[in-house]
């Protein structure tokens, strides 16, 4: 049986691998080896390792390697600390196969790991375009990746044009989109997200229209974090909406995010607005799927959005380039753009489901893959 080992970093990352870690689990010639590292360890992110156990999935290991600052150095410092120790529990558990995620700097420990011991990388979600650092970071692991699982047919062409060999190179589509399908089959709010989740805020009523918000500092403006906050709270404001706001990311400039929110939550209680820190990726999906429009710049709006149907404003440059469905806008900014995007979303009514990241079978595929590809680590690049 093939060993194959899964690192979990942060909590989109668990919400893009859910399904294909049940699909390694219940594999009969695989073996899975979890692993949870950086902000999936931290209560202020949701502590998404108690998810992870709840779902019945065992972790192997334990990486507390986030950097508790919010400068310059963090990122480096905690990809810097998650490479000495996956490098360790690698020796230790020695897998076949490793698989990382996505495009989040954390991500880069995983990769560099694995590469410099001889083992074999799986990259889920490479060749896609956006803006920010995770540019960088998801065309640096597709290089040093040895088999590709990507959610598009167009990231599968720019592999290729990048030089990936084709035979490497699968299109499985996202496995978040698996997730998504089942929603869609029973897309009711049939939860109380205050009760489950807490957070603090009022408690609007959720059979009445309300927007969905998640913004999360961009890494290549941390200095200008604040004001871009200011801009979407102002804005929706103005919208006189009821709102579910979700907490960022562990990026530089959250800390300036997360402050600037606590400042605004205790001037402002009264109005319509719910923080949350975290939920269950399915249940996420259906507030997401129930909102009248889904405000800020975080893929969800973009990938998960887009077959969901929900209106999406997407905020600024940090999604820049990202292939998108019909229901997303883009505004910048500024609260009067933002405002006005919103607007118009707010008004249409939900969009028919576009597919462009998956029909909802890729952790299946992935890990009906992994069991019979051969592993190498002979990189090959076509020019």
């Amino acid at each position: 049986m093939r060993k194959v080992c899964v690192v979990i970093t942060a909590r989109a990352t668990y919400g893009r691998a859910k399904t294909l870690l049940s699909a390694i689990q219940q594999h009969p010639d695989l073996t899975l080896q979890l692993v949870a590292a950086g902000s999936a360890l931290l209560e202020r992110y949701g502590h998404v390792v108690t998810q992870i156990e709840n779902d019945g999935f065992f972790i192997d290991a334990r990486i507390s390697n986030s950097s508790i600052t919010d400068d310059a150095t963090s990122a480096a410092v905690t990809t810097a600390s998650g490479i000495s120790e996956l490098a360790r529990i690698f020796e230790r558990i020695r897998p076949d196969v490793v698989v990382t995620v996505a495009d989040r700097f954390e991500t880069m420990s995983t990769a560099v790991a694995a590469a410099y011991m001889n083992i074999p990388l799986a990259h889920v979600q490479g060749g896609e375009v956006t803006g920010n650092i995770d540019e960088k970071v998801r065309h640096a692991i597709s290089k040093m990746a040895d088999v590709h699982f990507v959610a598009t047919s167009e990231a599968r062409k720019r592999l290729i044009r990048m030089g990936e060999v084709p035979e490497t190179v699968f299109y499985t589509g996202c496995p978040s989109l698996d997730i998504v399908m089942e929603v869609l089959k029973n897309p009711e709010l049939d939860f109380d997200p205050y009760k489950l989740y807490g957070g603090i805020g009022s408690q609007p009523n959720l059979t009445d229209p309300f927007l969905t918000v998640l913004q999360h500092p961009v890494t290549t403006e941390p200095d200008l974090s604040e004001e871009q906050l200011n801009s979407t709270l102002s804005a929706i404001i103005s919208l006189q909406l009821p709102a579910l706001w979700f907490l960022p990311n562990a990026d530089r400039g959250t800390a300036g995010t997360f402050n600037r929110i606590s400042t605004f939550y205790a001037q402002n209680t009264l109005l319509p607005f719910h923080f949350f820190n975290n939920m269950r990726p399915e249940h996420f999906l259906k507030i997401l799927k129930n909102c009248a429009c889904f405000i800020g710049n975080s893929s969800c709006g973009i990938r998960e959005g887009a077959t969901l149907g929900v209106p999406a404003v997407n905020i600024g440059t940090r999604q820049k380039g990202r292939e998108r469905g019909q229901n997303v806008l883009d505004a910048e900014h500024r609260s009067d753009s933002i405002f006005e995007a919103a607007q118009r979303q707010i008004s249409r009514a939900h969009f028919p489901p576009d597919f462009i990241y998956g029909k909802g079978n890729a952790g299946q595929q992935i890990a009906n893959l992994l069991a019979i590809i051969p592993l190498s680590i002979e990189k090959k690049i076509t020019y």
